[in-house]
């Protein structure tokens, strides 16, 4: 999308193997971290502090244009700048790729495994696939973007949701589940979610963050950042969660956007994701209900109205959109190709039938797990894709080329370039997402994520390579 910045952050869960005590989830993390920037040799590791929770050593940019590093205990991958939805989708699948091989060459793929989750079933644990979206600073954060976004994102997890045996803590809903059991409901997160927005991540997970961090010109940009997402094995959904998110934000840009406001979004978001019935209601600040898919059709048509024909990936999504708004309004176990959730809920209930077993019995929340394990002989996700039945929008080539090069018209191309002139020259370097400092005070500004810096990064080589005079 031309217009637009994005990218995401996936945190992978760790589970060690069962009779080796030595090897905890924190330690299998950090010894694949080592290994790809070590044995591996896909970055440059960080020789200085970024912040108080990041010492020397704890991760570092990849020649992607993406990091990699530790997060309270698990491992991380932020993708690159992307502003194609397809080159970011190829990037989220390279990240999968490099942890996972980070693991089989450590000899545990076997008997350890990551996963792209969300949540650990047995602790009540939850970690994060966090969104971010370059948005202009003259739209007014507070007062016009968050309250116009808040009902887009607490109704978009009937596409965008991971599913989710049970709930957090076994808590029961009395006032929507008739104090029954949660079998099964559509988002991983929608239960750790506390407050609408917030400041600070470590204390409060809120539906937006609100942290003025742009990484970019302070002056013309800021940071939409995401906590409220789950992490999705499907290509189709991560392109269409993205996609239908920043097209929301060029409607915004553009000055065009809804007054719909829910009584309370916090609630309604647990309602939809353990609504069984599938009908998704929500109350509105005016007392009406409305369903999820209808308010998801109001964003839909005044996206159509003012953006259609604009650009093709922008049409790609509404046309994406509005087909599964369709089905999911009908049948939405007719999505099965292309849906995280109801995938999952097939393979579980397929399994549960023909074993006798109902939602509670512990081996549905294992198999739950299964269905992200990044090891393609063992993920049930990767047992749909053999047998063709998910749909694919990136092909393996695409992904391993996304695994050690950049996108090429963002400012991970610049990144990149550098980091490899760097890689037989002797230096010491800071790199940042806006900037990069070699020794001698030499530094390189790239405060705007859509330029490539071609020529800025030729005359900064050459600089740090020039040989220096007696």
């Amino acid at each position: 999308m031309r217009n637009r910045i994005f990218g995401l952050e996936i945190e992978y869960g760790c589970m060690p193997p069962e009779r080796d005590p030595f090897l905890s989830p924190d330690l299998i993390s950090v010894r694949a971290k080592d290994r790809v920037f070590g044995r591996e040799g896909l970055g440059f590791v960080d020789t200085h502090y970024r912040g108080r929770d990041e010492p020397p050593g704890n991760g570092g940019f990849l020649f992607n244009g993406g990091r990699l590093y530790i997060d309270m205990g698990h491992i991380e991958f932020a993708s690159p700048e992307c502003s194609g939805l397809f080159d970011l989708v190829a990037a989220d699948r390279a990240g999968e790729l490099i942890v996972q091989r980070a693991l089989s060459q450590l000899g545990l793929a076997d008997t350890a495994s990551f996963f792209k989750n969300n949540i650990d079933h047995y602790t009540g644990a939850t970690f994060g696939c966090h969104e971010n979206y370059l948005v202009r600073r003259e739209v007014p954060f507070s007062q016009r973007l968050l309250p116009a976004l808040l009902p887009f994102f607490v109704t978009r997890q009937i596409f965008a949701g991971a599913g989710r045996v049970g709930c957090h803590n076994d808590v029961f809903d009395s006032g929507n589940n008739e104090g029954q059991p949660i079998d099964f409901q559509l988002s991983q997160r929608a239960d750790h979610i506390v407050t609408e927005i917030y400041q600070w991540i470590q204390f409060s997970r809120a539906i937006i963050n609100t942290r003025d961090e742009p990484l970019a010109d302070w002056g013309l940009y800021r940071r939409l950042h995401l906590l409220v997402g789950d992490s999705n094995m499907s290509e189709y959904v991560t392109a269409l969660k993205v996609g239908t998110t920043a097209v929301l934000i060029e409607l915004l840009e553009q000055g065009v956007w809804t007054d719909i406001r829910l009584l309370d979004p916090v609630q309604a978001i647990r309602d939809v994701s353990r609504d069984p019935s599938y009908r998704w209601e929500v109350q509105l600040e005016d007392g009406r209900y409305i369903t999820a898919v209808e308010l998801q059709l109001s964003y839909l048509e005044l996206a159509e109205k003012h953006l259609r024909g604009r650009e093709p990936e922008i049409d790609w999504v509404l046309r994406e959109w509005r087909f599964v708004l369709e089905a999911l309004a009908v049948d939405p176990m007719s999505l099965i190709d292309r849906l995280d959730w109801v995938a999952k809920k097939w393979l579980l209930q397929s399994f549960a039938d023909a074993e006798g077993l109902d939602w509670q019995d512990p081996w549905l929340q294992s198999l739950d797990l299964e269905y992200h394990n990044l090891n393609p002989a063992r993920g049930l996700y990767f047992d749909l894709r053999r047998r063709g039945m998910t749909k694919k929008l990136v092909d393996d080539e695409r992904v391993n080329l996304a695994m050690v090069t950049p996108p090429q018209d963002t400012r991970a191309r610049a990144r990149s370039e550098v980091m490899r002139s760097l890689t037989n020259h002797k230096a010491r370097y800071v790199i940042e997402w806006d900037s990069i400092y070699v020794e001698d005070e030499k530094y390189l500004n790239l405060d705007d994520p859509f330029q490539t810096y071609d020529l800025e990064v030729q005359d900064f080589i050459s600089e740090f390579q020039r040989p220096a005079t007696s």
